[in-house]
């Protein structure tokens, strides 16, 4: 059995830009977003998604899915990061800085 520890949970970070000048475009862009929620992804920003995984291997499964959703023309980056990382991300909401994130108690298992 594998320990999970802050330095093996692993967060995911989809960064994406995707065409949307038609209604097809928009409708492609909105069916990418839903297809990243309905893994469990949350919006971080419009364009950018987070995931906390087990490990690299579950990761990798959640690459997969999201390389078979691509719309056509659009942009997609992935970023990996620890648990220990992402617990020391700052950020700024309407100029205030926020306090530190507030991690899941527990790895939800699906």
């Amino acid at each position: 059995m594998k320990i999970l520890t802050g330095y093996r949970l692993m967060w995911m970070m989809v960064m994406f830009d995707l065409p949307v000048t038609t209604d097809l475009e928009r409708k492609a862009a909105a069916a990418f977003r839903g297809a990243l929620l309905d893994d469990g992804f949350e919006m971080a920003q419009f364009s950018i998604y987070t995931r906390l995984c087990s490990g690299k291997e579950q990761a990798q499964t959640h690459v997969r899915r999201i390389e078979k959703e691509v719309p056509e023309g659009g942009k997609v980056d992935i970023l990996f990061f620890t648990d220990k990382q992402y617990e020391k991300m700052i950020s700024f909401t309407a100029g205030k800085r926020r306090g530190a994130r507030k991690n899941p108690d527990q790895l939800a298992m699906f």
